[in-house]
């Protein structure tokens, strides 16, 4: 996988609450395939990542959101935990951000609860989606096709359901950003 992702820059978005592993396995994946990767917050300075039930480290804020563009980026991460996409998806400016990738037809991964965003995003229209088990009632409810699988591929958007799927999601959201632009 080693420069596989040279020249593509890669927005991780997320805000306090974010499943620490969700945005750390990711985003060494990413950096280690090549890419350039950017923490976008509504927040400057840091975030502070939710780890066994507790909070945990924080982790520095490379763009506010303010600053940022999906133009800027070749593909969008969006981390899981419960409060983190719970308080971007209430984020105008977050939602917007992401429905731009979409709009764009660029690469979007989402794990865990970060499909809570797209489905504020109203993007979700039918296509086969996991996530976190708890939330396959709201992803249903915005049009998605809900699997209970390991990765799911449908156009350019991964979704896994939790941490232990990293591997593959990251496999798949790699191979995803490589390919660019989809349909």
């Amino acid at each position: 996988m080693k420069d596989q992702l040279n020249g593509k820059r890669v927005a991780i978005l997320a805000t306090n609450g974010f499943e620490e592993s969700e945005l750390k396995s990711p985003k060494e994946a990413l950096e280690k395939a090549g890419a350039t990767v950017h923490v976008v917050s509504p927040e400057k300075g840091a975030i502070k990542g939710w780890k066994d039930g507790d909070w945990s480290e924080k982790v520095d804020v490379d763009r506010s959101l303010s600053e940022a563009k999906a133009s800027d980026y070749d593909a969008l991460v969006l981390p899981g935990g419960v409060i983190n996409p719970d308080t971007l998806r209430q984020d105008q400016k977050a939602v917007a951000f992401v429905r731009d990738f979409f709009t764009a037809k660029k690469p979007v991964g989402a794990i865990c609860h970060g499909p809570w965003t797209l489905v504020e995003a109203d993007v979700l229209q039918g296509r086969k989606v996991t996530s976190y088990d708890s939330i396959k009632t709201d992803l249903r409810n915005a049009g998605a096709q809900w699997v209970d699988e390991e990765v799911v591929v449908d156009d350019g958007l991964v979704t896994s359901r939790t941490p232990k799927d990293l591997p593959a999601f990251n496999q798949k959201l790699v191979e995803e950003i490589a390919e660019g632009v989809h349909a």
